[in-house]
């Protein structure tokens, strides 16, 4: 395991900052001189228009990629050369754009994968009833958080879309993470769980930082204290979504961009 190194006192105002970051590719710059931090307990967006560098911002915050140039410090600890596990154990997990569940498993197994992962196990298809029981009582805790209480036992492969999503985010939620990163939480779901699932990340930030990737602008207006807006991987700017839905470059860069 790669240890980060110290660098003094958690800072009581920003869990996650990035400093200077950059990458290239082959001579590409992807991301250039990118300074950024995330205020502990909001819930901050990351958006901009295809190609702007989200997804590539996400990869180097949560160490899938290694920057060319910079630092990333999460709670006081420069973290730049760890590795994905290595932040994954210090709290801060990623949930993935495309649903990441086991679908031959139950809703609730899925869920006891997740809790024994965090206490340092694997799951064991052998272990007795008694010893796997023992993680029902936070499983069910999880599953009602997400409403999946219901379908506990149902298996992962028939869930809707939008439940599997909900799932991933009960699996993630049972690590047991001070930080959540989201990328793209409302892809591909309809008006119905996209309503759910906002509200569950409304709830699911009242204890937890949170930052996502999100193309559904009228949720991340509803959702987000901060919005960080990219284009061609550099800051165009920040702040509420009043102040950055005012600014005439985002407009041209970012809005005009999109179907409305």
């Amino acid at each position: 395991m790669t240890k980060a190194k110290d660098i003094g006192d958690k800072s009581p105002e920003f869990i996650l900052e990035a400093r200077g970051l950059t990458k290239e590719f082959k001579g590409f710059v992807a991301i250039k001189n990118l300074d950024l931090k995330i205020r502990r307990g909001t819930i901050h967006a990351l958006i901009g228009p295809n190609g702007a560098g989200k997804s590539t911002v996400f990869n180097l915050l949560t160490k899938f990629l290694s920057p060319t140039k910079g630092h990333i410090y999460y709670e006081g600890r420069d973290i730049t050369a760890a590795k994905p596990a290595d932040v994954a154990r210090m709290g801060m997990v990623r949930s993935f754009q495309i649903s990441a569940v086991f679908p031959d498993l139950t809703v609730l197994e899925n869920v006891r994968v997740a809790l024994q992962r965090r206490v340092g196990s694997s799951f064991k298809f052998w272990r007795s009833d008694n010893t796997l029981k023992q993680l029902d009582a936070r499983g069910f805790e999880l599953l009602e958080a997400v409403n999946l209480v219901d379908l506990s036992m149902h298996r992962a492969a028939d869930l809707p879309y939008g439940r599997k999503r909900a799932l991933e985010i009960a699996t993630t939620l049972a690590l047991d993470p001070s930080m959540l990163l989201l990328d793209e939480p409302l892809a591909g779901m309809g008006h119905e769980d996209i309503e759910r699932t906002a509200q569950l990340i409304r709830q699911v930030a009242t204890t937890r930082t949170v930052l996502m990737v999100e193309h559904n602008l009228s949720v991340v207006a509803d959702l987000s204290d901060t919005i960080t807006v990219l284009r061609r991987g550099e800051l165009l700017a920040e702040g509420d979504y009043a102040t950055v839905s005012s600014n005439a470059e985002v407009m041209e860069a970012y809005m005009g961009s999109v179907n409305a």
